[in-house]
């Protein structure tokens, strides 16, 4: 019966154990651990065991921590109408990209590939199924947990990038990785994560990576990384987003659309409830890192207002009984 329950535990909580594998110092034990935890994880995701526990600490009230002494945090109204499937925060761009002016159709479909980590495909999941149901965009998702650009030695986004545009030949690219570049460039000599050398080096590396998704024109959405609830940890991911900000900033193919505001308060800082629509949602998973379909439903619709808007693009749903 332990080693039952010792299973079903680990079935559960598999992505947060696997979380904390992740953000442990580059050595043989961090190794070893991504590789017994990365399967179980992804059965976890697949299987939608992992949202088992978010709906218990629903159950019975243990909603984690909220701002304003456990009041839910309201989404300031949309710019934009609603869309039908609900409503969304409007995504913080920071530049300017020369417009597509494309107006898909069914038979021209927009091209659309989404690329990274776990929180990519967190995100992916959803933005895939939301783009398709226009009826006018092909969309395709390439997401690999435990990846980004620290350890091309673990998994080389670069070539996989290379594979995927010359498969897919997509118009629009949308990134989100970053969730597991919190740690020392592996030497020697070591480079280590918080200082100028680790920023010149990550910097170039995502700036290369821009590069190589625009460089047959294709236009770029880099969506950053949101508040975390672990303190340490949000505020690598705030050292990181500056780094896409900048690098963005070199390439004028290159868009920014921040989560920080769109996942958290309006101030920023993480909270796992939002109020949608006048309805309480659980848009983080119980690690504080993860996003929950819901999360993903919120952010998914911010970048594809970012494709509309900032892009130029004109994604009308498809409507029945009309000629």
């Amino acid at each position: 019966m332990c080693l039952a329950g010792f299973g079903i535990w680990l079935v559960l909580d598999a992505p947060t154990l696997q979380h904390n594998a992740l953000v442990s110092p580059v050595g043989t034990r961090r190794t070893v651990s991504l590789d017994i935890l990365g399967p179980i994880a992804t059965l976890s995701r697949d299987l939608g065991l992992s949202h088992v526990v978010s709906v218990s600490d629903g159950i019975i009230g243990r909603h984690g921590n909220r701002p304003g002494n456990g009041s839910a945090v309201a989404l300031p109204p949309r710019s934009r109408p609603p869309k039908p499937r609900g409503s969304g925060k409007t995504a913080v761009t920071t530049t300017t990209l020369p417009p597509l002016d494309r107006h898909p159709t069914a038979t021209d479909p927009l091209r659309v590939l989404i690329v990274g980590d776990s929180l990519g495909i967190d995100l992916g999941d959803v933005l895939v199924n939301d783009l398709e149901q226009t009826g006018v965009v092909q969309a395709t998702l390439d997401g690999q947990v435990s990846t980004g650009l620290t350890r091309p030695d673990y998994f080389n986004w670069p070539v996989e990038l290379a594979t995927d545009l010359a498969k897919y030949t997509p118009q629009v690219v949308v990134v989100m990785m970053g969730a597991n570049d919190a740690q020392d460039f592996p030497g020697p000599p070591d480079v280590a994560f918080g200082t100028s050398a680790w920023d010149g080096i990550y910097r170039s590396r995502v700036l290369a990576f821009m590069d190589e998704a625009t460089a047959q024109g294709a236009r770029v959405l880099w969506v950053g990384m949101p508040p975390m609830q672990a303190p340490g940890l949000s505020a690598a991911m705030q050292r990181i987003d500056g780094l896409f900000q900048q690098a963005a900033a070199k390439n004028p193919n290159v868009d920014y659309v921040s989560s920080w505001t769109v996942l958290g308060t309006p101030s920023g800082q993480f909270t796992p409830y939002l109020v949608e629509n006048g309805q309480e949602v659980n848009v983080r998973e119980p690690d504080g890192t993860h996003i929950t379909p819901g999360g993903a439903q919120v952010l998914s619709v911010a970048v594809e207002g970012a494709i509309r808007a900032d892009l130029g693009v004109s994604l009308s749903p498809q409507t029945s009984g009309q000629g």
